[in-house]
């Protein structure tokens, strides 16, 4: 069986960047398991896995512009201190280099780092951290199959490597 669009897809892949950098990883014992072109995954990471099967080894290189994107100086906000503050909210956490859980404002979750700090305000970049970079993966296929209605319905994949409800 082939990968294409809703198909399970059992992979594993060593994600690296221009300056040979390993940013993340999958393997044989904890591999990455997705349903195929439904938007879980970067459209030209699926687009490269296109008609490979199990056993296939892929290889490719994703750009900064196909990827997420390239920075920009609009994602980077000052925020008012006073919204750190609070009883829910760690004493320690304004640090230069934290990433941030926030949310926008129509309350979808996003993060934020911390660039800067001054006395009444925080610099927070909301670009994404691989924004800028340019992405090569290398892998190989360990198993697809059809994905099951349920799956589809849900918009992920259930059982081994998936969600458990």
């Amino acid at each position: 069986m082939q990968v294409e669009k809703n198909k399970v897809v059992s992979l594993t892949y060593t994600l690296t960047l221009k300056n040979g950098e390993v940013v993340d990883t999958a393997d044989k014992d904890t591999p990455f398991v997705f349903i195929h072109g439904v938007g879980m995954t970067l459209p030209h990471f699926d687009a490269n896995l296109v008609n490979l099967k199990a056993g296939d080894a892929f290889q490719f290189d994703i750009t900064a512009e196909n990827a997420y994107g390239l920075g920009s100086d609009e994602y980077i906000v000052n925020i008012p201190k006073a919204v750190f503050s609070g009883p829910n909210v760690p004493e320690d956490i304004l640090q230069v280099g934290r990433m941030v859980p926030m949310q926008d404002q129509n309350g979808q979750p996003m993060n934020g780092m911390i660039i800067g700090i001054n006395d009444e305000t925080v610099e927070m970049d909301f670009n994404h951290p691989l924004a800028d970079e340019d992405l090569n993966f290398k892998g190989e296929i360990i198993s697809v199959r059809e994905a099951t209605a349920e799956e589809l319905d849900h918009g992920h994949v259930h059982g081994e490597g998936g969600h458990h409800h």
